[in-house]
Protein backbone atom coordinates (compact mmCIF):
# COMPACT_ATOMS: atom_id res chain seq x y z
CA UNK A 1 0.00 0.00 0.00
CA UNK A 2 1.62 3.52 -0.78
CA UNK A 3 0.73 6.15 1.78
CA UNK A 4 -0.74 9.76 0.97
CA UNK A 5 -0.47 12.43 2.53
CA UNK A 6 -3.19 14.72 3.62
CA UNK A 7 -1.45 18.47 4.47
CA UNK A 8 -3.86 20.54 6.39
CA UNK A 9 -3.53 23.85 5.93
CA UNK A 10 -5.80 26.83 7.83
CA UNK A 11 -7.23 29.40 5.91
CA UNK A 12 -8.71 32.75 5.84
CA UNK A 13 -10.82 32.90 2.91
CA UNK A 14 -11.93 28.95 1.77
CA UNK A 15 -13.20 30.28 -1.73
CA UNK A 16 -10.36 32.21 -2.80
CA UNK A 17 -7.88 29.55 -1.74
CA UNK A 18 -10.12 26.80 -3.44
CA UNK A 19 -9.41 28.71 -6.53
CA UNK A 20 -5.75 29.47 -5.76
CA UNK A 21 -5.10 25.44 -5.85
CA UNK A 22 -7.34 25.26 -8.65
CA UNK A 23 -5.14 27.73 -10.70
CA UNK A 24 -1.87 25.54 -9.62
CA UNK A 25 -3.06 22.30 -10.88
CA UNK A 26 -5.14 20.55 -8.28
CA UNK A 27 -8.34 19.45 -8.37
CA UNK A 28 -11.47 19.69 -6.21
CA UNK A 29 -12.57 16.08 -4.33
CA UNK A 30 -16.17 17.52 -3.27
CA UNK A 31 -17.27 13.94 -1.32
CA UNK A 32 -14.68 16.10 1.28
CA UNK A 33 -15.55 19.63 0.77
CA UNK A 34 -17.69 21.53 2.86
CA UNK A 35 -18.17 25.48 3.83
CA UNK A 36 -15.74 24.57 6.39
CA UNK A 37 -12.73 22.47 4.42
CA UNK A 38 -11.82 21.83 0.76
CA UNK A 39 -9.79 18.62 -0.10
CA UNK A 40 -7.37 19.53 -2.94
CA UNK A 41 -6.24 16.66 -4.73
CA UNK A 42 -2.10 17.11 -6.49
CA UNK A 43 -2.10 13.33 -7.23
CA UNK A 44 -3.16 9.66 -6.10
CA UNK A 45 -0.88 10.46 -3.12
CA UNK A 46 -1.12 14.44 -2.20
CA UNK A 47 -4.02 15.85 -0.92
CA UNK A 48 -4.47 19.50 1.10
CA UNK A 49 -7.05 19.90 2.98
CA UNK A 50 -8.00 23.79 3.64
CA UNK A 51 -9.71 24.44 6.49
CA UNK A 52 -11.71 27.58 7.54
CA UNK A 53 -9.72 29.10 10.99
CA UNK A 54 -13.32 28.22 12.54
CA UNK A 55 -12.48 24.44 11.60
CA UNK A 56 -8.70 24.61 12.28
CA UNK A 57 -9.63 25.50 15.75
CA UNK A 58 -11.59 22.28 16.32
CA UNK A 59 -7.92 20.22 15.96
CA UNK A 60 -5.72 22.05 17.46
CA UNK A 61 -5.65 25.11 19.83
CA UNK A 62 -2.68 25.82 18.81
CA UNK A 63 -2.13 29.67 17.69
CA UNK A 64 -2.28 29.98 14.09
CA UNK A 65 0.75 32.23 12.83
CA UNK A 66 0.98 34.79 11.10
CA UNK A 67 0.92 35.47 7.45
CA UNK A 68 4.61 36.86 7.59
CA UNK A 69 6.37 33.62 9.51
CA UNK A 70 7.27 30.29 8.27
CA UNK A 71 7.65 26.87 10.39
CA UNK A 72 7.27 24.94 7.21
CA UNK A 73 8.02 24.81 3.08
CA UNK A 74 6.33 21.68 1.44
CA UNK A 75 8.68 21.17 -1.43
CA UNK A 76 6.87 19.63 -4.77
CA UNK A 77 8.48 17.93 -7.59
CA UNK A 78 7.98 18.92 -10.80
CA UNK A 79 7.70 17.55 -14.05
CA UNK A 80 10.12 20.80 -16.12
CA UNK A 81 11.69 23.72 -15.49
CA UNK A 82 8.51 24.97 -17.38
CA UNK A 83 5.76 23.32 -14.93
CA UNK A 84 7.84 25.25 -12.18
CA UNK A 85 7.89 28.78 -14.18
CA UNK A 86 3.81 27.79 -14.57
CA UNK A 87 3.29 27.63 -10.87
CA UNK A 88 5.01 30.29 -10.18
CA UNK A 89 3.10 32.57 -12.61
CA UNK A 90 -0.56 31.11 -11.35
CA UNK A 91 0.42 31.99 -8.04
CA UNK A 92 0.95 35.51 -8.75
CA UNK A 93 -2.03 35.91 -11.10
CA UNK A 94 -4.19 34.03 -8.30
CA UNK A 95 -3.85 35.69 -5.15
CA UNK A 96 -0.53 34.61 -4.24
CA UNK A 97 3.03 35.43 -4.27
CA UNK A 98 5.65 34.48 -6.73
CA UNK A 99 9.34 34.09 -5.83
CA UNK A 100 9.40 34.57 -1.94
CA UNK A 101 12.86 33.61 -1.95
CA UNK A 102 15.81 33.49 -4.55
CA UNK A 103 15.47 31.12 -7.54
CA UNK A 104 17.28 28.14 -7.05
CA UNK A 105 19.51 27.37 -10.46
CA UNK A 106 21.63 24.35 -10.05
CA UNK A 107 21.66 23.76 -13.37
CA UNK A 108 20.90 20.19 -12.16
CA UNK A 109 17.84 21.27 -10.12
CA UNK A 110 16.04 24.56 -10.21
CA UNK A 111 13.09 25.99 -7.77
CA UNK A 112 11.57 29.02 -7.21
CA UNK A 113 8.80 29.64 -3.78
CA UNK A 114 5.75 30.57 -4.03
CA UNK A 115 3.42 31.72 -1.16
CA UNK A 116 -0.39 31.29 -1.44
CA UNK A 117 -2.89 33.26 -0.07
CA UNK A 118 -2.43 32.80 3.49
CA UNK A 119 1.31 32.56 3.43
CA UNK A 120 2.05 28.50 3.29
CA UNK A 121 5.36 28.22 1.31
CA UNK A 122 5.07 25.89 -1.24
CA UNK A 123 8.50 24.91 -3.20
CA UNK A 124 8.17 23.45 -6.83
CA UNK A 125 11.29 22.30 -8.05
CA UNK A 126 12.77 20.23 -10.85
CA UNK A 127 15.30 17.66 -10.51
CA UNK A 128 17.43 16.13 -13.08
CA UNK A 129 18.51 13.27 -10.99
CA UNK A 130 20.94 12.17 -14.18
CA UNK A 131 22.94 15.52 -14.19
CA UNK A 132 23.64 15.69 -10.25
CA UNK A 133 27.62 15.96 -9.65
CA UNK A 134 29.20 13.46 -8.42
CA UNK A 135 29.74 13.11 -4.27
CA UNK A 136 33.19 11.65 -4.96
Amino acid sequence: MSRKIFVNLPVADLNASIAFYKALGFENNAQFTDETAACMVLSETIHVMLLTLARWSTFTTRPIPPKTSSQVMLALSCESREEVDAMNQAAAENGGQADVNPVQDLGFMYGRDLLDPDGHIWGPFWMDAAAMPSGD
